[in-house]
């Protein structure tokens, strides 16, 4: 009798563990750099090419493996982190599982040089799918450098569901900033496509959010602290008025290892609640603390899960940690969101000193001369003795009309085009009405505006009477060195200061100066890269993005010049039916229509 059950080949294993555990290069990127920290490295390189698809390598100066131990190094279920079961309730190191070599190897083909720094020379080993090709000597100074080259090579069908080399570069610098943040004592050097993306020497923890974030960050964020029995937790929390729609500074750091925890993020959110606007997310970058025996990481493949053991105390903890960092620095909520600004009183008052008042005096004044100012020309008048040439009109009749019209239908002056709700535009016609949405129309005008100065390269440009500097970070400089083209076909006049600052000389003449550095972030964020594959081309994207950015929001009261300015400018365009966005811009209300509800 036949067995039909048998046991895989370790290749074949190998490759079925790499869809779990290898899933993008990132993923890759992910194993190596952990593996480097797990090694006690001080100085770690990566550097990648084709969003990874080409190459990964990572370079290190860590411990090292020994020679004995480099070729089960890349065995299935074949680690040093692990001896007993006692060891996986107190895990220390980020690697445990023993799979990630392994899996990697399967995939793709893989050099290896290592070196302790008891051994005089390096040893060096070569793979292809799982398999050892090549094993001799080599000099290399001590360390590790593994070298990963087409991934996927062997697997056709996972390499052809690999999205464009933007977004796989994306996730990998997700990746880095993770591990990065999480290590503020390690020196960590990031080349992309052989240019040098970042440079981060070893430094506290702030001054590393700044690094990889931008300089500008540096005032944006609130220390907090708290040490209980139970956890300790540091970090910095966002000021709410630098908060975003989109998530990507949320960092939660338990023991140096990066997480996702929706239930702590629930805790973050609770505390700034009444300080954030609707659809905006708290920044944060949180450092937990805890014994190792109370959590439980070993619940999924990318180890980016916690089990806590006493999670509603962690829960509580974190919420009054927040909330006690917000009332320090004074972070309230305003009671009146409407209230006028030119009340105020500017800071610069309290170093402005009191005066006395002076006093003039006409020595020349005589009063009982004619020119007196007590004079029967200068007699004070009572509001009961009205001017003879002022007639009273009575007709209270048109005066009602004339009012509530304003009041309920927000009647321009030509009395045809009026807005409704505050939204939208309504033009009556003889036997019709056209109901136009005041957002869409204004994209679309914005749109076309945007695309035909990019690709004209034809604009009309305003000369800034300051020029206004804006700082990059590592990542907004490397982007804005492939879209630096794109952004001037605007209109911008933009010379680089240095290699992270720009200095805006001039804008397109319809460009709002006060948001210049806004939309700038904005195209250069981490939004306009994750919408890289949903457009024809790189204009058409920008300009989208643009008017969507600047176009005139819902619920903007809009007076008469206004809206007849927008009207004409969007019966101008080439297309008014529906919005850059493929969504309807207005509607028609027949005659007919209104008779049938009404009767």
């Amino acid at each position: 009798m036949t067995t039909r059950i048998k046991l895989l080949p370790d290749h074949i294993s190998n490759q079925i563990a790499a869809g779990e555990v290898i899933q993008r290069p990132s993923s890759v990127v992910k194993e190596l750099l952990e593996n480097s920290v797990d090694a006690n490295s001080k100085n770690i390189q990566l550097i990648i090419k084709d969003g990874g698809k080409t190459l990964i390598q990572v370079v290190d100066d860590g411990s090292g493996i020994n020679r004995d131990d480099l070729s089960l190094a890349f065995q299935r279920h074949a680690t040093s982190k692990i001896k007993g079961t006692d060891d996986l309730y107190n895990l220390k190191t980020k690697g445990f599982r023993g799979e990630a070599l392994a899996s990697i190897a399967a995939i793709s083909s893989i050099e290896t040089h290592t070196r302790t720094f008891k051994d005089e020379v390096s040893q060096f080993m070569k793979m292809e799918a799982g398999k050892v090709t090549e094993q001799k000597f080599s000099t290399q100074p001590k360390g590790t450098s593994i070298s990963i080259k087409n991934l996927f090579y062997n697997v056709p069908a996972r390499r052809n569901f690999l999205r464009s080399d933007t977004v796989e570069f994306r996730h990998i610098v997700d990746e880095f900033n993770r591990i990065s943040l999480a290590h503020p004592e390690i020196n960590f050097l990031f080349y992309n496509n052989g240019n040098e993306l970042f440079d981060l020497s070893v430094n506290k923890s702030k001054k590393r959010i700044c690094s990889v974030f931008g300089s500008k960050w540096e005032n944006h964020l609130i220390p907090i602290t708290e040490t209980t029995t139970l956890v300790k937790l540091e970090g910095f929390i966002v000021k709410p008025e630098f908060s975003k729609k989109t998530r990507g500074h949320q960092f939660f750091f338990v023991n140096n290892r990066f997480i996702k925890s929706p239930f702590l993020h629930h805790a973050v959110c609770s505390a700034f609640e009444g300080l954030l606007r609707t659809g905006y997310n708290p920044g944060y970058f949180l450092y937990l603390t805890v014994d190792p025996k109370s959590i439980d990481i070993n619940i999924h493949p990318t180890k980016t899960e916690i089990k806590f053991e006493q999670d509603q105390s962690i829960y509580s903890i974190l919420r009054a940690a927040v909330k006690h960092s917000l009332g320090i620095f004074q972070v309230i909520p305003a009671l009146d969101f409407d209230k006028d600004k030119s009340f105020d009183i500017p800071y610069s008052f309290n170093q402005k000193k009191p005066t006395f008042p002076t006093i003039e005096v006409n020595s020349n004044f005589n009063p009982f001369t004619n020119s007196s100012i007590y004079s029967k020309k200068q007699k004070d008048q009572s509001w009961n003795d009205i001017p003879s040439n002022v007639k009273l009109d009575y007709n209270l009749k048109n005066n009602y009309n004339s009012y509530g019209s304003e009041e309920l239908f927000d009647v321009t002056k030509n009395n045809r085009v009026f807005q409704l709700f505050s939204k939208y535009i309504v033009c009556p016609l003889k036997t019709s009405m056209i109901i136009i949405d005041q957002c869409r129309a204004h994209q679309r005008v914005l749109y076309e505006r945007f695309l035909s100065s990019m690709t004209s390269k034809k604009s009309v440009t305003q000369k800034l009477l300051y020029p206004l500097e804006i700082k990059l970070n590592p990542e907004q400089k490397n982007e804005y060195s492939e879209i630096k083209d794109v952004i001037k076909s605007l209109g911008f006049e933009i010379k680089q200061k240095k290699q992270s600052v720009l200095l805006i000389l001039s804008c397109p003449q319809y460009f709002p100066q006060s948001k210049i550095e806004e939309l700038i972030d904005y195209i250069l964020s981490s939004d306009y890269k994750k919408i890289t594959e949903d457009y024809f081309s790189q204009a058409d994207k920008i300009a989208k993005l643009l008017s969507k950015q600047l176009s005139i929001k819902k619920g903007k009261h809009l007076e008469s010049e206004e809206l007849q300015s927008l009207l004409d400018d969007f019966f101008g365009c080439k297309e008014t039916t529906i919005s850059p966005f493929n969504k309807p811009i207005f509607i028609t209300l027949e005659k007919s229509e209104l008779d049938q509800k009404l009767n």
